[in-house]
């Protein structure tokens, strides 16, 4: 699976944090991350990382443009809730075109660890089910 990580300056840390903690299922998979997420998880961790640019410089409309194309699979978009960005229409767009397209997504670390386990299980392997039947 194609899984793309962005996450808001104030969650960061969290994001990494989360990472090294399921270090193990992600490494299975193929990682896509805007800028400095992917750069500062993938020196934590290790894991190799498809890096675009920095959110604010176009990285979430390029992590935007691969949901269009149904090139990714799993977001995990750890949002601040508490300081909105001027970003936040870029966010709107993504989330739409997540259920547009069906993707799996977290907004926060419940629902992250929530998706991160049906990841383990093969729970969400649901575009192989739907193209075999």
């Amino acid at each position: 699976m194609t899984i793309a990580l962005i996450a808001h300056d104030a969650k960061k840390e969290l994001m990494v944090q989360f990472c090294i903690a399921y270090c193990g299922i992600l490494s299975r998979h193929n990682l896509l991350a805007t800028g400095t997420t992917g750069k500062i998880v993938s020196e934590a961790t290790g894991l190799e990382i498809t890096r675009f640019l920095g959110g604010s410089q176009g990285g979430s409309q390029q992590i935007a443009s691969r949901i269009g194309c149904n090139e990714i699979d799993l977001l995990l978009m750890f949002r601040d809730p508490l300081n909105p960005k001027p970003s936040e229409p870029d966010e709107r767009a993504i989330l739409r075109l997540c259920d547009v397209h069906n993707i799996p997504v977290a907004t926060n670390i419940a629902t992250a660890e929530v998706l991160i386990h049906g990841l383990e299980r093969g729970d969400l392997d649901w575009r192989e089910i739907v193209k075999n039947t």
